[in-house]
């Protein structure tokens, strides 16, 4: 593998190579990786698969200092998650969410803001630093998760750039929802459908948290083979977002499989993971770039600068390496 090349690019071409089933030597450590989608339901679908040791103990700390502590991400017992979840729950409830539209809409007006002083002074836009900024400013407001949404909003810029024809599908239908209104309401939101559609495709190709394991603690047999317990699968939404097994042309950037009729392929499209301890803050994230992502389109045209790359960086979360630099337009 080339220096700047993706781990994730290789379990795709592993997976393709060896199937659904295959075990892979990490630091003397074995893991299987599993694309299976049966037992991607079997596994991260139950409570009773725990995240896997390797890993996670290694996210509690770091050269012996505290790094994530023994939280609801990190930690691997389910009664200890089971209550700290329970706490967390009423900060993502609907009607939570709801309230926090305002703030959405406030901290989406700082971004536009800065991009009118870039259309204005005809200056390059560096995408993915103006979103961290503005995910970072929600966050510090009211206390939840950040990177992975501007890393999300930054591909989705990119991918939209690079398909003028989907940019343009997605600009009529901000414009028959949101028109000329300053503030999107939490209703608008649900009437927004393409773009939620290139938001979920934007998270299929570049799933920015890429990787999920679980410890195998029983024997099982999975796609025919027998697994030992105590061995930890891993399972790379990546990959299987990108194997044509599941997605027909699926380096295409087509929003038209998250259409509510389109047929979809279960337990292979997982971004925020499955089950139980899927991400807690996924309707947080994707209410956010909605409320981002329709006011950039409702007021600027934007195209990407040549020259620069489309490669991803992986720094634990996928980014685009680029930035993706822009330029900016006020829309006529």
């Amino acid at each position: 593998m080339k220096n700047d090349g993706l781990i994730h690019d290789k379990l795709l071409e592993w997976a393709e190579t060896y199937g659904p089933v295959y075990r892979l030597n990490v630091l003397h450590y074995v893991f299987l990786c599993v694309t299976c989608p049966e037992a991607t339901k079997e596994i991260l679908m139950s409570s009773k698969y725990p995240k896997d040791e390797f890993v996670y103990t290694r996210l509690q700390t770091l050269f012996g200092q505290r790094l994530f502590g023994n939280g609801l991400v990190t930690t691997r017992d389910h009664n200890q998650w089971y209550k700290q979840r329970r706490i967390m729950d009423p900060a993502f409830s609907s009607l939570y969410l709801r309230g926090l539209i305002g703030t959405f809409n406030d901290r989406a007006e700082k971004l536009m803001d800065k991009l009118g002083d870039a259309a204005d002074n005809e200056t390059e836009a560096f995408m993915l630093k103006l979103f961290n900024c503005v995910t970072l400013d929600v966050i510090a407001k009211v206390a939840f998760g950040q990177e992975t949404t501007a890393n999300q909003l930054a591909f989705c810029v990119m991918e939209l750039a690079r398909h003028p024809e989907i940019l343009e599908k997605v600009r009529t239908e901000v414009d028959d929802v949101i028109g000329m209104k300053q503030d999107i309401g939490y209703e608008d939101l649900g009437k927004l459908s393409y773009l939620s559609q290139v938001l979920k495709e934007t998270l299929r190709l570049y799933s920015t948290s890429p990787g999920i394991s679980r410890q195998i603690e029983e024997d099982m047999v999975i796609d025919g083979i027998h697994i030992p317990g105590g061995v930890p699968c891993m399972f790379s939404s990546y990959a299987v977002g990108r194997m044509e097994r599941f997605f027909k042309d699926p380096l295409k950037f087509d929003p038209d499989r998250f259409h509510p009729d389109a047929p979809k392929p279960y337990y292979c499209y997982y971004p925020f993971a499955l089950g139980p301890r899927s991400c807690l803050g996924q309707n947080f994230a994707q209410m956010e770039s909605k409320v981002v992502m329709a006011k950039l389109i409702q007021r600027f045209e934007f195209s990407l600068v040549p020259g620069q790359t489309f490669d991803i960086e992986d720094t634990g979360m996928l980014r685009p390496k680029s930035g993706v630099v822009c330029s900016i337009r006020h829309r006529k």
